[in-house]
């Protein structure tokens, strides 16, 4: 596993609370959040829920990276923008296709496989285990802009000037086959 910090450049922000019914912080990912290609994975969202956000929150939009992929610049798993700061929770399953569980306005972008949903974790065998950063964004603007074509990179890039807070669940998950 890398020591590599998704947030070590980015500026500082308030910390608030993230948990999930499904993974508890730095515990692995249950078969559900793994990707269908792992052998029970089913690509099933995490339920999440936040709360003490800073004030003056006006969105958020949740992301889950893995820092620890091959690639030489991590592997977007999930990225979903426009939450209504009225909304602090997403169900299980959210992230499927249609986004059944997303709020009004709150779309998701494609990520690292260029499909608009969840993609679960899949380290490749023998890699070791990798971490999988589940971020929740609190937001000074109601609308942060982006198409909903674009990647979570630059979703990321843009959130910069209007992140508020940050909320961090850890999850982790190994392939030793």
């Amino acid at each position: 596993m890398s020591t590599n910090d998704p947030f070590a450049r980015l500026p500082e922000a308030a910390s608030f609370t993230v948990t999930s019914t499904d993974v508890a912080d730095g515990a692995a990912w249950s078969p559900e959040q793994m990707s269908a290609g792992v052998p029970g994975g089913k690509d099933v969202s995490p339920q999440l829920s936040w709360s003490g956000a800073p004030e003056g929150t006006k969105s958020y939009a949740v992301t889950v990276y893995d820092p620890d992929a091959p690639t030489g610049s991590g592997l977007w798993h999930w990225a979903v923008a426009d939450i209504p700061a009225t909304v602090t929770e997403l169900p299980a399953g959210a992230g499927d296709e249609t986004g059944p569980g997303l709020p009004e306005g709150a779309f998701q972008l494609p990520n690292d496989a260029r499909a608009a949903r969840y993609m679960g974790a899949a380290p490749p065998a023998g890699h070791g285990p990798h971490r999988y950063f589940v971020v929740v964004h609190a937001l000074d603007v109601e609308s942060i802009g982006v198409p909903a074509d674009t990647t979570p990179a630059l979703l990321g890039f843009t959130m910069t000037g209007h992140i508020l807070g940050r909320a961090v669940l850890t999850a982790t998950a190994e392939n030793v086959a």
